[in-house]
């Protein structure tokens, strides 16, 4: 599981920290590109901003998305990702501490394909992180759009 990249929009260092220390631990070793608010996010995809000539047709094999995020919220990313043609069918995994039903009703209303709340306990957290990893990587077939760069 190496050559595939991992999208984390994250913007808190600690949970930063913890998300990649619990791949690492749970054998997820590719590359994961680390985006701190939701403009950057949206840079990093759209290939603007600061990542103004990336490839765009190298796409994350999934996006781990917060949803509270500063200057871009979590849910404005995800409607903005599934509103253009090139990004609509990237697999995005909501990873929030909230646990509201609202937040996880508007989440698949906009089109997250999984809500999964961040476990408190590291080892739940490494177990989780396996998971995601095994079924996002290896298992899930992706949308043809997203195969090219894989």
């Amino acid at each position: 599981m190496s050559s595939q990249i991992i999208l984390l929009v994250e913007d808190n260092p600690d949970d930063i920290d913890l998300t990649l220390r619990a791949l690492k631990k749970g054998n997820i070793t590719n590359e994961v590109v680390v985006a701190r608010d939701g403009t950057e996010a949206l840079d990093y995809l759209f290939g603007t901003g600061q990542y103004a000539g990336r490839d765009t047709g190298e796409v994350p094999a999934v996006v781990l998305l917060d949803l509270k995020l500063p200057k871009i919220d979590g849910m404005e990313v995800l409607r903005r990702l599934r509103s253009d043609q090139n990004t609509r069918l990237l697999p995005v995994v909501i990873l929030t501490s909230s646990k509201e039903e609202d937040d996880v009703a508007r989440g698949y209303s906009l089109g997250a394909n999984s809500y999964i709340h961040k476990p408190v306990d590291f080892d739940q957290f490494v177990e989780a992180a396996r998971q995601l990893g095994l079924y996002w990587l290896v298992l899930n077939e992706p949308p043809p759009c997203t195969r090219e760069a894989r």
